[in-house]
């Protein structure tokens, strides 16, 4: 299973397999041919009171990591389906953030790779 992690804002690869975007919301001043996002899964992205909670805040980091985890627990389906994706070819898991280490992708493929 290979999955990646990538800012949105970076230029699509074709290294880059199949492009998730795991935001919420559509990435700013972004166009749907300038992305080339497969697949939006804005479900499985923090809910919003926990995104606007964090802020992007690393102090809050831990604490986000722990309370995003419990809300995948209820996002069995999201979560097999991007697994299924990823036993097929290369999947990248695709954000807005602009913190490449404190982001909910970062958490995603973490859990989805087991660790």
């Amino acid at each position: 299973m290979r999955i990646k992690i990538k800012r949105v804002y970076e230029e699509p690869d074709d290294a880059d397999g199949k492009r998730i975007l795991v935001d919420r919301l559509w990435p700013r001043g972004l166009t749907k041919e300038k992305a080339r996002v497969d697949l939006w899964l804005k479900e499985i992205a923090p809910s919003t009171e926990l995104r606007k909670w964090f802020g992007h805040d690393p102090e809050k980091w831990v604490e986000f990591q722990a309370r995003y985890a419990q809300e995948l627990k209820g996002h069995g389906e999201q979560l097999a389906l991007l697994r299924d994706e990823a036993t097929r070819g290369t999947v990248t898991l695709v954000y807005g953030a602009r913190d490449e280490e404190h982001n909910e992708a970062v958490i995603l493929q973490r859990v989805l790779q087991g660790k």
